[in-house]
């Protein structure tokens, strides 16, 4: 890698990194959401 290989391995673990930490997000925001839709059911049928 002409002594670079610190900066390539590098960019793809930031890239690793990243991807893993935007799935993460999605999962969050997908439980907080049905979450939610779930409250609102339960608000509507009282």
């Amino acid at each position: 890698m002409g002594g670079r290989g610190f900066f390539v391995w590098g960019s793809y673990g930031v890239s690793f990194a990243l991807i893993v930490a935007e799935l993460w997000l999605l999962r969050q925001r997908h439980r907080s959401s049905f979450a939610r839709l779930y409250s609102l059911q339960q608000l509507e049928k009282d």
